[in-house]
C-alpha cells in the first residue's frame, strides 16, 4: 500500500518507548524502514548498537542522544545520524514527552548491552 494512515500503522511498546512503524518489509517496503519514536518524559535509554545506520529527525520535545559514551541534546529540526557499532541510546530526561521520525534500512537488527540480538518488528 502506498499510502500509509496512522490507522493502518502498526504500535510496538518496548523498553519505555512507542514505535509506530509506517513502513517496514512487513508492510510492503522492500528497502526502507520508518517509525515514529515516541519518548515519554523521564525516560532513560536502553544502550545498544544497530548493524544498519539509521537517522533520527526530532519533532517534539528534546532527546538526549547518548553515542560513544558521549551526550548531546537534539531538538526539533535536528537530525541525528546514527552510525553501525557505536554505542547508542535514546533519553528523554525532560518533562514533556518527545517524538522522533527514524528512518533505516531494511533488516536493522540492535544488539543490547547484554549481548542480546534484537530483531525489531518495526524494522522487518
Amino acid at each position: 500500500m502506498p499510502v500509509i494512515t496512522p490507522a493502518d500503522a502498526t504500535v510496538h511498546e518496548v523498553h519505555g518507548a512507542r514505535f509506530t512503524s509506517f513502513a517496514a518489509p512487513s508492510s510492503g517496503s522492500a528497502e526502507l524502514a520508518a517509525w515514529h519514536l515516541d519518548v515519554p518524559a523521564g525516560s532513560r535509554g536502553v544502550p545498544h548498537t544497530v548493524t544498519r545506520e539509521e537517522v533520527l529527525y526530532v519533532l517534539e520535545g528534546e532527546l538526549l542522544i547518548t553515542l560513544d559514551g558521549t551526550d548531546t541534546p537534539a531538538r526539533p529540526g535536528d537530525a541525528v545520524l546514527v552510525p553501525v557499532g557505536v554505542g547508542f541510546a535514546v533519553s528523554n530526561p525532560g518533562a514533556h514527552p518527545a517524538r522522533a521520525w527514524v528512518t533505516t534500512s531494511a533488516g536493522l537488527q540492535a544488539r543490547l548491552a547484554d549481548g542480546t540480538l534484537m530483531t525489531p518488528p518495526w524494522a522487518s
